[in-house]
């Protein structure tokens, strides 16, 4: 095969679109002897990689780029665990609590941590609630841990 083609990763080390001025000609895939190429005229075996590479050159395979994440996004808001990574965190200083979004552009604050929260049924244990059920209900908390919260939880349920 005397074009110019470049093989792009589709599974990491075992499976490849071949391409041709960006269109698809054939799929390359390695297997426990060498590597197959396939393409609609026909099946052609290779050996090992360097037998591709001798055959097609040395860029023939395309190389990937590895994105870096642009921020680290933390499980964590204050020391209060969350159920998702958490962006956009603050601390609520008149309520005393830990705020967090589920993503960057989101509206919808979350309270990260435990609480225990007093529904009409009863009191109910919850984790990272939305900020506007706790400015609906009574609640108790943030708990750092779900062993201090289900402990005021229990001592709650008694009292009422």
């Amino acid at each position: 095969m005397g074009i110019d083609l470049k093989a792009k990763q589709l599974v990491p080390n075992k499976f490849w679109i071949v391409q041709h001025e960006g269109r698809k000609v054939g799929t390359l895939a390695k297997e426990k002897k060498g590597f197959i190429l396939v393409t609609p005229q026909d099946k052609i075996h290779f050996e090992s990689v360097d037998k591709v590479t001798e055959e097609f050159g040395k860029d023939f395979f395309e190389t990937v780029v590895t994105k870096k994440k642009a921020e680290s996004v933390s499980s964590e808001v204050h020391g209060f665990p969350t159920s998702t990574p958490a962006y956009n965190p603050l601390y609520d200083c008149v309520n005393k609590l830990p705020l967090y979004s589920k993503s960057k552009k989101s509206k919808s604050l979350y309270c990260a941590g435990y609480y225990t929260i007093r529904f009409e049924k009863g009191w109910v244990k919850s984790f990272c609630p939305k900020k506007i059920t706790l400015e609906r209900y009574p609640y108790k908390g943030p708990f750092t841990t779900e062993l201090e919260m289900k402990q005021v939880l229990s001592n709650v349920s008694k009292t009422a």
